[in-house]
């Protein structure tokens, strides 16, 4: 009898740790999202008014567990209420879907399509953790947010650091502009050419309190054509971003750079340059307020051809924005929020007056 249990033990501690985790785990399937409706009214320096109200984003995140180790995460969403023919704003995306193997905090592998490390709010953009109805312009001009693509990932946490290295489909170098940057040349995973994979590095350091200051680099020989004839064009991103939220205050910062080694593929553009800073602070516990009651300021620079060649000088003026805004969020729950915000936009010798009303949720 003792031979026995005592075979019986060997035996259990013999299992693989795979086996093991399906002894203990259960898997499980979880569901969650996010959507946000805007209402957003311009009134331009030669008089005309707009207002548009729009249900902007409807998202659908799902979240499948095999085992302890490996998962399935997928994320859809239907933007502008419908999917509208070609040419048209509406869309129907894929933006991630990838098989997660997390074997320890230090390292996971991640593959299918998937969203690389640049800046805060390429990975986490649900309307309640950023001021603002609309995102930064800069998350727009110099990040092109929402940025998702077919690829794979390595990640984990070494002495403190959170790290991420992406390599996925690489940008379309013929849709890079002076106006928009890199934002049009997204392949988005749509049969994507990755003759030229894209590299992205990221690094986060959140182990202090209430502090997170991180970096990346993304860096693309992207394909191109000119006069007929084949190029190659290194386009390279970086950027720096940090979230400080001392006591009731919030402060936030980010600011990047995308340099073309290559400018005549960008008629004359050599770089891009952007910035945003943020200032925020609670009244919500000062106000008797149960949740989170936050003014907020932002000062919004961007420049899509901040440096260009003495033929294109003009491209500087013209592609210039500078954006101030002032707002308030509303947080009766963390979950949940009611955003203002009023601003002026100035581009190219124009002054725009904007108004921006929203509602946005998370689950």
């Amino acid at each position: 009898m003792t031979l026995l249990l005592l075979l019986g033990l060997q035996s259990g501690y013999a299992q693989p740790a795979e086996t093991m985790d399906q002894t203990f785990f259960q898997p499980s399937t979880t569901i969650g999202g996010y959507g946000e409706l805007h209402y957003n009214a311009v009134w331009s320096e030669s008089g005309t008014q707009t207002g548009k109200l729009d249900f902007h984003r409807f998202v659908i995140f799902l979240s499948h567990s095999w085992s302890e180790r490996w998962s399935l995460k997928a994320e859809l969403e239907l933007e502008h209420n419908l999917v509208e023919p070609p040419g048209e704003n509406g869309a129907l995306e894929l933006e991630q879907a990838y098989v997660d193997y997390h074997l320890s905090p230090r390292f996971g592998f991640q593959a299918g399509v998937i969203l690389p490390s640049v800046g805060f709010l390429n990975q986490y953009h649900e309307p309640p953790l950023f001021f603002g109805v609309e995102r930064p312009d800069y998350s727009k001009l110099i990040i092109p947010t929402t940025w998702f693509g077919n690829g794979v990932s390595i990640y984990g946490e070494l002495y403190g650091i959170d790290y991420r290295l992406v390599i996925m489909e690489g940008l379309d170098g013929t849709q890079i502009s002076p106006e928009s940057g890199i934002r049009s040349a997204r392949q988005m995973g749509v049969k994507s050419d990755a003759t030229h994979p894209l590299v992205n590095l990221s690094a986060e350091l959140r182990k202090i309190e209430s502090l997170v200051v991180g970096a990346s680099i993304s860096i693309n020989e992207v394909p191109d054509t000119l006069d007929g004839r084949s190029r190659s064009n290194r386009v390279m991103l970086t950027e720096l971003h940090i979230d400080w939220t001392p006591g009731n205050f919030t402060m936030r910062g980010e600011l990047g750079q995308i340099s073309y080694q290559e400018e005549v593929l960008v008629n004359g553009v050599s770089k891009a340059q952007g910035f945003y800073f943020d200032l925020g602070y609670n009244l919500g516990q000062r106000a008797g307020f149960r949740g989170d009651l936050i003014p907020w300021v932002r000062y919004n620079y961007n420049n899509t051809a901040a440096s260009v060649t003495t033929m294109a000088s003009a491209l500087t003026d013209e592609n210039n924005e500078t954006y101030w805004q002032m707002g308030l969020q509303v947080k009766p729950l963390p979950q949940v929020v009611y955003k203002v915000d009023f601003g002026e936009k100035s581009q190219a010798g124009n002054t725009d007056r904007l108004l921006n009303l929203g509602v946005g949720y998370m689950f």
